[in-house]
């Protein structure tokens, strides 16, 4: 099929930059590709907020900025920082003209939290289901453009360049050019082409790469993986964020239950086995520290007492007041006997956001033409070594508006006469792009191929690649990681394509990217903390592959 916007992934980035272009083009196709259902997102599970200043007599955008500079440990790109925090406060007005409701205090105005890193209180949230509301007022607005269409359940397999139509691509091959995607339609269990002009990328993140994350299973870096197997541009892979406060469930692995930051903001305060206040001895601002440096607090702590878990002490809580912020967080907790007004709640680090991706500019272009990038999957400078908490929703929003900027500039000037990418793209036309080659390929006859390597995979991350690494942990990480790829790509020469494989594809790319950027990375800043260099170098520098 052939459609004039492409659209992969159902986040936040995706559905905004729909609906954006949708509306400037009522004459235009917009496909949206999904793996899952529409509402199967990182976004649906983004608890705490978005960050923004919404009150100009008590906070500014300097502040904004400066925290957020401060929290990337000095890799942020400032103009992109100020970008997002200057222009986030309309996208965020734009969100509550289309539907979302965020909650509001007795006199009317927003009820602002606060969390780890902020200087002060700026997070609008919906109780403790921020991404949900965004994500449902989106795709209620979605459901009333009729040049929308929604394709769930069909898994993007790879980005189509010119290297499907017969030419050789490098890294250095200086004009990259995106004609689409393959698809596997799980609905038909056929293998389809997409193609299309202009592509997003808002595929999410990549937390599944590790045994215990709050993501859900979607998150196995798909779009990473299939930038950088088309010889995309990739960066700052080893800055992975751990959130410092998931549930503690014993013989839970896999995607765990978040406590938000903002149970932090209000007052909750992390405790060891002795029941002592640790945070006081890591940082002046205690529990309200930015999150790498509370996750190796905790750490250190459950490595000192030889614990799987520390506490979140709520009990000085009031139950009606906890229950209003955090509803779903109240329910959980008491589903599995924890009363907040009399327990602790136990909680460990989680492997939570991925701070690098693939590398874009300030509109949202990556390094291949005509394709975009917005969302977690993308490295826009915002970050840096370490992303400030409830940046990210803005970030998501502030980056798909001006991809859709530029993506409606791109598409009304390009003509088959005219030289652009664009008009390279209509000068191939459908037909000279190949069908996808299965010829001699067989269904796989042991699943357990896929899944040990999948265990496999998770479980040398979480051991070598974690919140802290040393040399030695990084090069056995890769030695595993490289019989993996071996073992995976001689699976896949020969069977046919599954999720479950190519899922495994990409979460070995994914881990091979974040091991070979923290092995370049010769310092310990913000995220990466390596044993063998303990302090920050001079150098501000960041990684591209």
């Amino acid at each position: 099929m052939q459609t004039d916007f492409l659209v992969i992934g159902s986040g936040i980035a995706g559905l905004t930059y729909a609906l954006k272009v949708a509306n400037a083009c009522p004459d235009k196709t917009i496909t949206i590709v999904t793996k899952t259902q529409s509402d199967e997102t990182n976004t649906k599970y983004a608890q705490g907020g978005i960050a923004a200043v919404m009150d100009f007599d008590k906070d500014s955008f300097n502040k904004h900025i400066e925290d957020t500079l401060i929290a990337g440990d000095g890799l942020c790109n400032k103009e992109i920082v100020e970008i997002v925090v200057k222009e986030g406060v309309e996208r965020i007005q734009e969100i509550i003209e289309w539907g979302a409701q965020f909650d509001k205090d007795k006199e009317g105005g927003f009820s602002l939290g606060r969390e780890g890193g902020h200087s002060e209180f700026r997070i609008l949230h919906h109780k403790d289901v921020t991404g949900k509301e965004m994500e449902r007022a989106l795709l209620e607005a979605i459901s009333r453009r009729p040049n929308i269409q929604m394709l769930s359940h069909c898994f993007v397999l790879d980005i189509i360049t010119q290297h499907h139509i017969g030419f050789l691509v490098t890294k250095s091959t200086p004009d990259i050019e995106c004609y689409g995607v393959y698809v596997l339609n799980l609905n038909t269990q056929k293998i389809e082409k997409i193609s299309s002009p202009l592509t997003l990328l808002a595929t999410g993140g990549n937390g599944q790469v590790y045994r215990t994350t709050t993501n859900p299973g979607i998150a196995t870096g798909d779009g990473v993986a299939m930038v950088y197997r088309a010889k995309g541009r990739i960066e700052n892979m080893e800055f992975i964020q751990f959130h410092p406060t998931a549930l503690y469930e014993p013989g839970v692995r896999g995607h765990s239950f978040l406590i938000t930051e903002a149970v932090r903001g209000d007052g909750g305060i992390l405790r060891n086995q002795e029941g002592d206040a640790f945070m006081v001895r890591y940082d002046a601002r205690k529990d309200l520290a930015p999150r790498d440096i509370v996750a190796r607090a905790i750490d250190n702590e459950m490595k000192i007492n030889g614990t799987e878990h520390v506490y979140l002490d709520c009990r000085h809580f009031s139950k009606e007041k906890f229950i209003e912020h955090f509803p779903n967080i109240y329910e959980k907790c008491l589903s599995i006997g924890i009363d907040i007004q009399q327990h602790m709640i136990p909680v460990a680090p989680a492997a939570h956001y991925s701070c690098g991706g693939i590398k874009t500019d300030e509109w949202g272009r990556t390094s291949i033409k005509n394709l975009y990038a917005a969302g977690e999957c993308a490295s826009t400078g915002l970050h840096g070594a370490n992303r400030l908490a409830s940046n990210s929703l803005l970030e998501a929003m502030v980056f798909a508006h001006r991809a859709y900027q530029q993506s409606v500039v791109a598409i009304n000037e390009a003509t088959p006469t005219t030289s652009s990418s664009i008009s390279n793209y209509l000068k191939v036309g459908l037909d000279e792009i190949p069908s996808w080659k299965s010829e001699g390929t067989n269904v796989p006859k042991e699943m357990i191929l896929i899944t040990q390597s999948v265990k496999e995979l998770k479980l040398l991350m979480s051991d070598y690649v974690g919140i802290v690494r040393n040399n030695e942990r990084l090069y056995r990480a890769m030695k595993r990681i490289d019989l993996l790829y071996e073992e995976t790509e001689a699976l896949y020469e020969k069977t046919s394509v599954s999720p479950q494989l190519c899922e495994l594809r990409n979460m070995i790319t994914v881990a091979y990217l974040i091991v070979k950027c923290a092995d370049f990375r010769q310092e310990s800043r913000g995220l990466h903390f390596n044993t063998d260099y303990p302090n920050r170098s001079e150098r501000t520098q960041n990684i591209v592959l």
